[in-house]
């Protein structure tokens, strides 16, 4: 995978992602305790929303995926790896990797993991302390 493709996949990823339709769990309009509750399957027998029904919104199905090679990357166009331990970056490449420190992890530990990542030339996502 060269850089221009990436390059542009991670463009036209941007594209698909600002066209996503917000998906919204079936009656959530309608039902004050559903109405933040996050996306969950139409099951009813005659939910207008599971038989696809014109004016109704949009139900999550496969064609609404990203492109493929610019799939499952952070922004930067790296390979996103959790760390719970400075053992764990031993195995990570700077050119493919970028580190993002688990929210298990205590100051302590973070701050070892940022320092030993700096000192293999590792970016890492999130480096508050």
């Amino acid at each position: 995978m060269d850089k221009k493709n990436l390059k542009r996949a991670l463009e036209i990823r941007e594209v698909q992602k600002h066209k996503m339709p917000d998906f919204v769990r079936a009656d959530s309009w309608k039902v004050k305790r559903l109405e933040n509750s996050g996306w969950r399957r139409p099951k009813g027998l005659d939910t207008k929303m599971r038989i696809q029904r014109k004016g109704w919104p949009p139900v999550v199905k496969i064609g609404y995926r990203k492109i493929k090679i610019a799939r499952d990357l952070h922004p930067s166009g790296l390979k996103e790896v959790l760390v719970h331990n400075v053992k764990e970056l031993q195995a990570l490449d700077p050119e493919i990797h970028i580190v993002r420190i688990a929210s298990t992890v205590g100051r302590k530990k973070r701050v070892e993991i940022i320092d030993e990542a700096t000192k293999m030339g590792l970016k890492i996502a999130n480096p508050r302390i």
